[in-house]
């Protein structure tokens, strides 16, 4: 049957042989693609009256949506928190790198710093699509500096700060621009925290909850307020306590406002939250669970000493510390390891794994409608995995950006 040029001069590429993961089900039909877009191929044959240019054989491959990674520090040597004359040629080295590991978009991390470092490297980061060059950036994640000195973590202690003077005014004058920025970690219980909610949600930009010695009702409040997120659930928080559950209390809270779902991080690498905590957080909410590497500079590198911002770190195996102690310094895990163990962890179907990696962040971001799922008119961001979820092949737009290599497999 001859194509219909009509619509589009495009090629038309039609993945056979595959399991689409479409509407929360793996669904035996074939993927159709165009113009970095997913098509409806009814549309396809009855309106245009056309047929693919392009078959691929997808042998039996299951196809996800593209991982996106909200929460990544940096990776391969490369600290997105470190102010250096090469910044960009970092961030493509890893947007590139990442591309194996199924990840499609993501948000570079800054963890806390002082005003001048994101005064240099944020005008460095730009929205921007992926492709053959790397993965997709979405926007800067800002985690810290107005959190709590109690739940610090690995943020640097000299550079934590307050809301207390100017409120919003002293989060743009630390930031200095909020152009790139997507997402705003920041500790509710502070001072004059509700108004600089209300005013980076106003400008669309998500509120996460996060390094915080918050009660429920300061937490409930937050929400209230515009806040949607919670960074990496337990970790640098208040353990949950069944008289005051804390932030953790917000995953079965009944004050959320009506229509609105709160999403929470989780550092799946087997380090960070232990499987039984894993598996209590997805079975109270299972549709916020929002799979993050919180992954390094140490992230593709051997064990030893890298940085995370300003503090140095050292890897032992999956574990990275600040240098000399034993305070956990986000992660090494990459992605498709992250799916792979939540799954394997708490049981949940292969559905649900790779939705916490690609539906839930799109939805968190508000970007449901062309990132994350395989819907047609969505963007054609997606990857071949087999059974085991280990990715096969990653594709941006409709190319083939990174495929293992046969004989590695």
């Amino acid at each position: 049957m001859p194509s219909n040029k009509s619509v589009s001069d495009a090629p038309i590429v039609q993945f056979t042989n595959c399991r689409i993961l479409r509407s929360h089900q793996l669904q035996r039909e074939d993927l159709w693609v165009r113009e970095g877009k997913i098509l409806n191929p009814e549309k396809l044959f009855f309106d245009e009256k056309g047929s693919a240019d392009i078959q691929l054989d997808c042998k039996d491959s299951i196809i996800a949506p593209g991982f996106i990674d909200v929460q990544i520090n940096g990776g391969f040597g490369v600290d997105f928190s470190l102010a250096t004359d090469d910044f960009k040629s970092g961030i493509d080295l890893v947007s590139q790198k990442i591309l194996s590991h199924g990840v499609t978009s993501f948000c570079p991390t800054l963890v806390t710093s002082p005003p001048a470092v994101y005064h240099q490297v944020l005008p460095q980061i730009s929205i921007r699509n992926g492709g053959a060059h790397g993965a997709g950036i979405l926007g800067a994640h800002l985690e810290g500096p107005f959190i709590s000195n109690e739940k610090k973590g690995a943020h640097p202690e000299h550079c934590l700060r307050t809301f207390e003077a100017g409120a919003f005014q002293d989060l743009l004058a630390t930031y200095g621009s909020l152009d790139c920025v997507r997402i705003v970690t920041l500790a509710p219980e502070m001072k004059r925290s509700s108004e600089v909610i209300r005013e980076l949600t106003k400008r669309g930009i998500c509120v996460s909850l996060g390094h915080s010695v918050a009660n429920l009702s300061q937490a409930e409040e937050a929400v209230q307020h515009g806040a949607t997120f919670i960074t990496h659930l337990f970790n640098a928080m208040l353990p949950f306590h069944h008289r005051d559950p804390g932030i953790v209390g917000l995953l079965t809270s009944d004050k959320i406002p009506a229509g609105r779902r709160v999403f929470y991080g989780m550092i799946s690498d087997g380090i960070h939250t232990n499987p039984a905590a894993l598996r209590i957080a997805h079975r109270a909410h299972p549709k916020g669970l929002v799979l993050v590497t919180d992954a390094i500079a140490g992230m593709g590198l051997a064990p030893g000493r890298h940085t995370l911002g300003q503090q140095v770190v050292e890897i032992d195996g999956l574990n990275t510390y600040i240098a000399g102690t034993k305070t956990l310094s986000g992660s090494v895990a990459t992605m498709d390891t992250c799916v792979r163990h939540f799954q394997e962890a708490t049981g949940c179907s292969v559905e649900t794994a790779l939705e916490a990696a690609s539906l839930h962040p799109a939805q968190l971001l508000g970007i449901e409608h062309k990132k994350g799922t395989l819907n047609y008119d969505s963007d054609a961001d997606f990857l071949m995995l087999n059974d085991g979820l280990y990715v096969q092949a990653t594709y941006i737009a409709g190319e083939e950006v990174w495929r293992q290599d046969v004989l590695s497999m």
